[in-house]
């Protein structure tokens, strides 16, 4: 599910089941393998990067959280609002700071 009001309805598209299948990794826990924040480093960006990453440290979760504030890359995901929320290299919330409950749900 995105969260977001333009991306209402939609689901997260992409999710790793094996790293044959999507070599964003090598290793696979509940289809997540890689999450990432994008930002441009304000109080909201700083916020979402820390309440996923409270919820990566939910049990049977082992997904890294990486932090990226490179405008340049940030612009590759073709988004213009910040905070992003990217799981498995699709956008799954964009300018919005989710709580870490929100965040366990779309991990899951």
């Amino acid at each position: 599910m995105l969260f977001g009001k333009k991306n209402k309805g939609k689901t997260v598209q992409g999710a790793c089941r094996s790293p044959a299948e999507h070599p964003c990794c090598g290793e696979v826990a509940h289809g997540v393998c890689r999450v990432k924040v994008l930002g441009a480093g304000c109080k909201s960006c700083h916020e979402l990067y820390e309440n996923t990453r409270t919820a990566v440290k939910h049990p049977g979760l082992t997904a890294e959280v990486e932090y990226v504030t490179d405008m340049e890359k940030v612009m590759t995901y073709g988004t213009m609002r910040m905070p992003v929320l990217v799981v498995n290299e699709w956008v799954v919330s964009v300018g919005r700071v989710l709580k870490p409950t929100e965040i366990e749900k779309l991990l899951k």
